[in-house]
């Protein structure tokens, strides 16, 4: 797993080489959906507003005039029946992706969701797959209201059978979820909309999927690591290059697939650094933060040489637009927790 953490970290750092235009995350989401349906005919979509609106954020855009309405779908405004309509299509060979339009709309889904999707390859005895991707647009930062901001990824960590991948980046988006749709089991991809337009990156249309289960080594370093995902992985990079200017060099690693984690990668980082910060925008009770540290402090407490530290969300309700900056993560709680871990010895 190192060796493949090395090479990954080649592709991961942000390269802007080569002749393919720089676009944003949400146009890399769409430029892989449009390449897995003119590769597969048994891609399909459906979601709310994913047709004729091209979807709230414009990530399913121009996708229904080029492969029409059978295979780009409208839906009522009704997540629980697009989770079961899924689930059927995949029993049955189809390869959908279902839009939840935000993620504090995918609870009347859950039935379908944990219940179905996830066990059915156990419940049939491998007869049967469900080769399903729900994308929903998730976590804070944007102004929006509480039910369009949650960070609940830890869920669906919790549940056997289902994978939970994030991306970080428009490269990252882009090959992970041409991997969630070629999988032959169900992918939960959170997409963090505070990113979707904050970066550009140049996205080769070469149809190479990313390793899932596999983190990604952004930086590297010999001080502390550094472990995030999803849209923290912003405020983390400019942590560590903040941190770096004063001899700090912090190692990142963003972890994409949170469920089933790589845990080789994570171990390794810190049993070279010996010290450890998780960042991320969720709340800190019963995290995929908290298993992370779990993880460390059950096979990596020779290794360390100060706590495990966490920053994330508080334990609340996602406040409305006015207090949205004091709830989310900032670069400054990194640097001011990268420093106590590491005055700890």
């Amino acid at each position: 797993m190192s060796n493949q953490a090395t090479i990954n970290s080649g592709i991961s750092s942000g390269d802007n080489s080569g002749d393919s235009p720089a676009i944003s995350m949400v146009e890399a989401i769409n430029l892989a959906l449009h390449r897995a349906m003119l590769d597969d005919d048994d891609v399909i979509l459906l979601g709310e507003d994913v047709a004729t609106n091209g979807g709230v954020f414009r990530a399913t855009v121009g996708l229904k005039e080029k492969f029409g309405v059978k295979r780009v779908i409208d839906t009522p405004l009704a997540e629980n029946m697009i989770a079961g309509l899924a689930v059927g299509m995949a029993a049955q060979g189809l390869k959908p992706i279902a839009e939840i339009q935000f993620m504090g709309f995918i609870f009347p889904s859950m039935e379908h969701i944990v219940c179905h999707a996830a066990r059915l390859r156990n419940r049939t005895r491998g007869r049967l797959s469900c080769p399903l991707v729900i994308r929903a647009p998730y976590g804070g930062g944007i102004h929006a209201p509480e039910h369009h901001s949650e960070s609940t990824e830890a869920l669906f960590a919790h549940i056997p059978g289902l994978r939970v991948v994030i991306p970080s980046s428009p490269q990252r988006a882009y090959g992970l979820l041409l991997a969630a749709i070629r999988n032959p089991d169900p992918v939960i991809f959170l997409e963090p909309k505070r990113i979707y337009r904050s970066q550009n990156q140049r996205v080769e249309d070469n149809a190479q999927a990313l390793p899932l289960d596999t983190c990604f080594t952004l930086r590297e370093g010999n001080d502390i690591s550094l472990i995030s995902w999803g849209a923290m992985i912003k405020e983390t990079l400019e942590a560590a290059d903040q941190l770096a200017e004063e001899g700090i060099h912090c190692e990142v690693i963003d972890v994409a697939t949170i469920s089933p984690l790589d845990r080789e990668t994570i171990l390794a980082s810190v049993g070279k650094t010996g010290h450890c910060v998780i960042i991320h925008e969720a709340p800190l009770n019963g995290s995929v933060g908290s298993e992370i540290a779990s993880l460390l402090a059950s096979e990596a407490l020779l290794d360390l040489r100060a706590p495990v530290a966490r920053v994330g969300g508080y334990d609340t309700v996602m406040p409305y637009f006015r207090l949205e900056d004091q709830y989310m993560p900032q670069t400054d709680h990194i640097i001011d927790a990268v420093k106590r871990t590491l005055e700890f010895e």
